[in-house]
């Protein structure tokens, strides 16, 4: 006769492996659909243009990689304050953070790293772009690989402190913005 814990124990590891099959899927779908419709468009872009997409792609992994760590250090304590008030996204505030392993995995693992593989795939249609624009006879694109990592890990490092100081804050503005779009049931 099987235990409680052993139960337990099993369910927990059948809802990781779910959790596992499912963040992957979504990761290899986002990266197809995002990958088709960038290459597409920035191949047509204007240098200039191309750049600004590639400026905004950076800034939103970096954005996304804020909202993970908030979302992990932030104190629960702060919300239910607000929830016993009645605000407006304290309850969805409270289960963000109990559930921050998985909203972390979307937002840093998932929107984050595809960010991070389209801006990889931008700056090399740029270094293309450019290098067959002004008839370049050396590889651009090493240059612009290492400003994008540069800059993609220095403003993930720099929004980390941010993210740590002011998570209360930016849990409450991420969760704002999750109600407009009513991706998570609006509580009252």
């Amino acid at each position: 006769m099987k235990s409680k814990d052993s139960k337990n124990v099993n369910k927990e590891k059948d809802s990781q492996g779910k959790w596992l099959i499912t963040v992957s899927l979504l990761s290899f779908s986002l990266s197809i659909v995002f990958s088709f419709i960038t290459t597409l468009t920035v191949n047509h872009l204007p240098i200039p243009v191309a750049i600004i997409v590639l400026l905004l792609v950076i800034m939103l992994g970096i954005l996304f990689d804020m909202i993970s760590m908030a979302v992990t250090v932030a104190d629960e304590k702060n919300f239910h304050a607000k929830a016993s008030k009645k605000l407006d996204g304290a309850k969805t505030s409270i289960k963000l953070i109990r559930n921050a392993p998985k909203v972390s995995s979307i937002c840093a693992d998932v929107i984050g790293d595809v960010c991070g593989i389209l801006s990889g795939g931008i700056g090399t249609i740029i270094a293309i772009k450019i290098t067959s624009y002004y008839n370049l006879n050396f590889d651009l694109q090493v240059i612009i690989s290492a400003m994008v990592a540069a800059l993609t890990i220095g403003g993930k490092a720099s929004f980390k402190v941010t993210a740590k100081k002011y998570s209360t804050q930016i849990v409450d503005k991420f969760t704002s913005i999750l109600n407009i779009f009513t991706f998570w049931k609006k509580d009252s």
